[in-house]
């Protein structure tokens, strides 16, 4: 003998209540639950510009090579920084390492760069540090 079966508006597993009725029974269904962590910085996914494509950076920073700057993403105006996160001002005249709060956002004065968005030897030359090594520049023949 089959299993009976069910009427055409009874709700299916999971389901609390037939459809018909459910909005009338649970209009702000899922309000207040917290189903993984929301995307607090949409910017990071649209950005397309990098150190190269703005001339007073790339007129600022000629020691670096075309294929050096397109590794360094810029902030878009307007984004907010990520509080606790390490960045650097390119538009500042001696750049320096900065830890972000909560309030900060990209203004037309800076070009901030997110140190977790850049290799670390290219971060370090960002930053001035002179070491060789720390570069990536040692001489691997006095090594050994």
């Amino acid at each position: 003998m089959g299993r009976p079966s069910l009427p055409e508006d009874a709700s299916t597993p999971g389901e609390v209540h037939p459809p018909d009725y459910r909005d009338d029974l649970n209009p702000r269904f899922m309000a207040g639950q917290n189903y993984g962590v929301p995307d607090l910085y949409p910017e990071k996914s649209n950005w397309r510009k990098t150190a190269c494509d703005f001339k007073d950076l790339h007129r600022r920073l000629q020691q670096y090579s075309d294929d050096e700057l397109k590794r360094i993403p810029v902030m878009p105006e307007g984004s907010r920084l990520e509080q606790g996160a390490i960045y650097t001002d390119l538009a500042s005249a001696e750049p320096r390492e900065f830890t972000a709060t909560g309030n900060m956002r990209a203004g037309p004065a800076h070009c901030y760069v997110p140190k977790n968005e850049v290799d670390y030897q290219l971060w370090n030359k960002l930053i001035g540090v002179g070491n060789p090594e720390r570069l990536g520049q040692a001489d691997e023949a006095g090594a050994g």
